[in-house]
């Protein structure tokens, strides 16, 4: 198992052993912030670039589909993003979770970084100009900016798990 799925299983072993994301008494306001909730309210409440920015990404993911059949990083991103979407609903449910932008930004950490470690180790954006080429430098760019923020936002919610 790598570092960052150990840390994930962590994270979710301490929610149900009673350090739970929402103590007694605790309130979290709608948001993007590491500690605030990030679901419909979360989602109004997101200033209007951050909403922007999360658009141009999943749309930078999904464009990725049309190289799925002759790129394995291709596979490999998608795949991750799709398995991050599943795993979020269904853990958030099963275990009641709070989808607190933290946690969220953790998903993105564990699920993209394959994905990422492929495009980056085949170079997939340096090859010749083409399509897959040019797709491939983008998401990469966009993955890693992505990360700029999720790694803060995690570390801030693994903090606040482990602390609390």
């Amino acid at each position: 198992m790598t570092f960052a799925i150990k840390l994930l299983c962590l994270t979710v072993l301490l929610s149900l052993c009673g350090v739970s994301v929402a103590q007694e008494g605790e309130l979290y306001t709608p948001g993007h912030g590491a500690l605030q909730v990030f679901d419909e309210q979360g989602w109004q409440a997101t200033p209007q670039w951050v909403q922007v920015w999360i658009g141009i990404m999943a749309m930078s993911f999904l464009a990725g589909i049309l190289f799925l059949k002759n790129h394995i990083p291709a596979r490999w991103l998608i795949g991750g993003f799709v398995a991050g979407i599943l795993f979020s609903k269904i853990a958030f449910s099963v275990f009641d979770l709070l989808p607190l932008s933290g946690l969220v930004a953790l998903v993105h950490i564990v699920f993209w970084s394959p994905g990422l470690y492929k495009l980056v180790k085949e170079h997939a954006f340096l090859g010749p100009l083409s399509a897959y080429s040019v797709w491939a430098g983008w998401i990469t760019f966009v993955v890693l900016f992505s990360f700029f923020f999720d790694m803060r936002d995690a570390a801030i919610y693994l903090n606040h798990m482990l602390l609390s």
